[in-house]
Formats: C-alpha cells, structure tokens, sequence
C-alpha cells in the first residue's frame, strides 16, 4: 500500500541547487524534500517525484459519452467516468474547483486500481472508460495504467484534458487512448497567462500532435466567457488555425460560461454568443460546430457535410435520431461522416 501511496515516477530531474524539477508539464514545478508541485498529488518524496493520487478516486459515474462532450465517438454509448484531484492550471474560473483545488486527503473517497475499474466498465456494459471531473495529466501513470487494462477488456478510453504537457509524456499519455476532449480555453496568451496560469503554445503543440502523430480521435471545447474571450476576432481567428492545423473535420463545442470559483462576477454567457461563434466556425470551414450547457436545438444535431440532411438528432444528451450505418455513413448521401461509429 506504501507504493500506491507513493508511486514513484520517470518524468523530472536534480537540479544544481538541490531541487527536483517535475517535467510533466510545462509548469516545471521545483520541489525540495517533502513538496508538492502546483498540480497537488506530485511530489518529492526520498528525492524523487512521486505520485500519491494512483489508485485513489474522488468518485465515479456512469455518464453518456455526449456529456464529456463527445459527439463523434460511440454516439450513444456510456462511458464510465472518474476521476481524482488537483490540476496542474489555475483557472479562475473553474467548475470544478472543489475538486480541482483539493488536496488528496481531502477529498479521496475510493480506492480502485486500474484492473477493477476495466472490469467495472465491462460489467456495467459501459463501451469506455473517461478520465475527466479533474485534470487526468497529471495522475499519468495511474491513467496509462487504466487504459492497458481497459485495452484487454475490450473497453475504450476517453481522456478530458486540457492538453498542458510536456513532449516526452505527451507520447505515453496519448498512446493508448481512443479519444480525447481537449480545451481550448482561449486563443491569446495573455488569457492564458493570467487567467488559467499557464501558456497557449503547449496546448496548441498537444492539439497537432493529437491530431498528426496519433490514432486519438480528437474533439476540441471552448468555454466562452463574457468579455474574456467571446470576441469575433479571436473565435475567427482560433477556427482559422484549427482548419490549417487540424484540418476541418474536428469537432468543436462552444459552451456557456457559469459564474464560478474566482469569476463569480461575470454574467452567464448568452445564447446568441454561442450561435454566433458557431457561425464563425461553420463559416470559416469547420464541418461539425456544437453549443452546450445551453438549449442546443440544432445546434447540437450533426448534419451530413455533403447533402446538409441531420444524421444524429440530439436531445440535450439523449440520441433522438440517427441516420447513420455502422461505418458511420449517411444514410441520405452516402458521404462518410468523421468519427469512431459501431
């Protein structure tokens, strides 16, 4: 149990001064004997880095798949969702704070190891497994681990990032999964420097390697906020660099912002600053451009590219149609639509 508790890790090294330098994400955290990195369940302990979240979950869930939100990948499957604690971000807006910003005896309420939670997504018929509620990064070996096991089982896996991480882990991290949801929480790095802490660039580098280096599929989210990055100019701009960067068949979902956490004097975001970011999107060549945490209506059904007829009608995240063939065809045109369909 003392190595569960204090599993040991690869990515950090000694440096000149005595410290240890963590190098899973860009934030480098430096930590003498007995410190924890920003992300809280990383730290230096008989001087090297360790985990001390592995085998430990803040809870689980089973969820719709739509919800994390992925709308190409198993529609209408359940995935079976966990998480742990800490975030290696700081974002003062963030939902999930109490879990986010809770250190790992506060909030830790179950012990399960990557085996039984394979075998608890197959005996509860869930098709995967998501790592999401906090920020999965951080807990690599745990999730690494679980997607091994999953991969046994026949289960998929599903990771909810924010895509903040260092090139050599980033290859592990992303070589076992099937999906990932990644932020894109803004398009500046002054939003990201002083909002969230850390930098653009890195989650910029995780979206093309996601996209060109793995077999991942890809779907990208962005929390709009009022004021802080609903601009016209910056949501063209961002959906200009996923179609050169990305390509065009990337999903992207626009949600609305809650008051929360640090920004609690901010106003919930509008309908219409969703819809209109969708047009942008869809204007600018996005094939498949979603809102939420607000009445979608249409703007949250797919449409073939090709003929424009609905191919998978949703309501709020229950399947309300599906057109469809099980190699994720349209049925109307016959025009492949992007995605993982059975």
């Amino acid at each position: 149990m003392d190595t569960l508790k204090y599993f040991p890790t690869k990515y950090w090294h000694k440096l000149d001064d005595g410290r240890i330098q963590c190098d899973l994400c860009p934030q480098a955290c430096k930590m003498n004997e007995g410190q924890h990195g920003l992300c809280y369940v990383r730290m230096r302990h008989d001087n090297q880095v360790v985990l001390t979240a592995y085998g430990h979950s803040s809870g689980f869930m089973i969820d719709p798949v739509e919800k994390k939100p992925l709308n190409h990948f198993l529609p209408g499957s359940q995935a079976l969702s966990f998480g742990t604690v800490g975030c290696n971000l700081a974002c003062k807006f963030c939902q999930n704070w109490d879990i986010s910003k809770s250190r790992q005896d506060e909030r830790m309420s179950e012990f399960a190891l990557p085996a039984s939670i394979a075998e608890h997504a197959q005996q509860t018929h869930c098709q995967s497994v998501a790592f999401t509620y906090n920020e999965p990064i951080i807990t690599l070996e745990y999730g690494v681990d679980t997607a091994l096991e999953c991969q046994k089982r026949g289960v998929k896996t599903i990771a909810v990032t924010n895509g903040y991480i260092c090139a050599e882990p980033r290859k592990e991290f992303f070589r076992d999964l099937d999906a990932a949801r990644i932020d894109l929480k803004a398009f500046t790095e002054e939003f990201y420097h002083t909002i969230t802490g850390s930098h653009l660039q890195p989650v910029l580098d995780t979206l093309m390697y996601v996209k060109h280096e793995t077999k991942v599929w890809l779907e990208i989210i962005c929390l709009i906020i009022p004021g802080k990055n609903d601009s016209e100019a910056e949501i063209d701009a961002a959906t200009k660099w996923i179609v050169a960067n990305l390509g065009n068949d990337v999903p992207v979902h626009y949600t609305a912002f809650h008051p929360a956490w640090k920004m609690s004097n901010i106003p919930p975001t509008q309908r219409e600053t969703l819809i209109r970011a969708r047009e942008i999107a869809l204007a600018n060549g996005i094939r498949y451009a979603y809102i939420g945490n607000v009445e979608a209506g249409d703007a949250g059904n797919t449409f073939c590219h090709n003929c424009k007829n609905c191919i998978i009608a949703r309501n709020g995240y229950r399947i309300a149609d599906y057109q469809l063939t099980h190699q994720g065809n349209c049925k109307f045109c016959g025009t492949s639509c992007a995605g993982v369909f059975e």
